[in-house]
């Protein structure tokens, strides 16, 4: 080998060496950048969120469910009812919504014709670049006419009815099943395209039906992709604001199906742009009680999934 051929090796391996140090300085400083700002979000949260919670008394905060703030002579910072709301908002919301999710992303993956599915998936994925508050703005112009009639259906002859316009649980309920859609079908319909192609021959071959291969091998294949699509649809579900405001009434009530609510998120937007002093402490709070709710849900979301690779393995 000549000195030159010698010589444009030893240089080609210094230039990939120094674009491999380059490449590993930055995705160590990216990965450094997400935890900052993780630790961050957290610090912040707790400076700003619990010092309300020892002057005016968790109790009194977290376990009351009278809220007004606006009462000089006694004024009551009771969020029970707000976390109620939104854990049953969610629950509901997640148990129509991802079901729903699965069986659509099913049937893009595996059941329809390949025309129609290059129909179908951009159509979804339209869905989740609409604007939360558009979704707002729909559920108010046809869900909640639709529920205000049937309020008056149902409680006409009841003078105890508080009627909402329409705006109440189930409407928010159904709203939010609809905004995680996207999300659920995308990532789920991904990750039963990427279950390996022999699994799904192998059962075909023992005399499994389709349909019996989808739900018996397929779903449980992907159900590391399946479950990360509902931990990121609960995400969304829980720190949805603007579009509740405008379908749930915004009213702090028990969590009743007709009843105007109000969500933790919703509670932040209604009242920060104009309260002060101690009132604007504990809707800090309510944030902190909010990232606290949503870091559950994912450390549990997450056991789940690392408990099912373990038994897959």
């Amino acid at each position: 080998m000549d000195d030159k051929k010698q010589y444009s090796i030893m240089k080609s391996r210094k230039t990939g060496s120094a674009v491999e140090h380059a490449a590993e300085f930055i995705f160590t400083a990216c990965g450094l950048i997400a935890v900052l700002a993780v630790i961050s979000i957290t610090v912040y949260m707790i400076i700003n969120g619990m010092p309300t919670l020892f002057q005016v008394g968790i109790r009194d905060i977290l376990f009351n469910s009278v809220w007004e703030p606006a009462n000089k002579t006694d004024p009551q910072f009771g969020i029970l009812y707000i976390i109620l709301t939104s854990i049953i908002g969610t629950a509901f919301a997640i148990l129509i919504g991802v079901p729903i999710g699965l069986l659509s992303a099913v049937f893009i993956a595996e059941v329809a014709p390949k025309r129609l599915a290059r129909i179908v998936k951009p159509a979804v994925e339209l869905l989740a670049g609409i604007p939360s508050v558009i979704y707002g703005l729909l559920g108010l112009m046809i869900l909640n006419p639709i529920m205000y009639k049937l309020e008056l259906f149902l409680f006409q002859d009841l003078d105890t009815h508080t009627f909402t316009g329409g705006a109440n649980l189930i409407s928010a309920v159904l709203v939010l099943a609809v905004m995680i859609l996207p999300t659920v079908i995308n990532i789920s319909e991904s990750s039963l395209k990427a279950v390996p192609e022999q699994l799904k021959s192998s059962s075909l071959a023992l005399g499994a039906s389709h349909i019996q291969t989808i739900f018996k091998v397929m779903i449980p294949a992907a159900r590391s992709g399946i479950i990360s699509a509902i931990v990121l649809g609960v995400g969304r579900a829980v720190g949805e604001a603007m579009a509740i405001t405008l379908v749930s009434g915004s009213s702090v009530n028990l969590p009743l199906p007709f009843n105007s609510v109000r969500f933790l998120t919703t509670a932040i937007v209604s009242e920060m742009g104009y309260a002060s002093g101690l009132h604007r402490q504990v809707l800090f709070t309510i944030g902190l009680v909010l990232f606290v709710f949503i870091m559950t849900i994912n450390i549990v979301l997450s056991k789940i999934l690392k408990k099912g690779a373990k038994e897959d393995a």
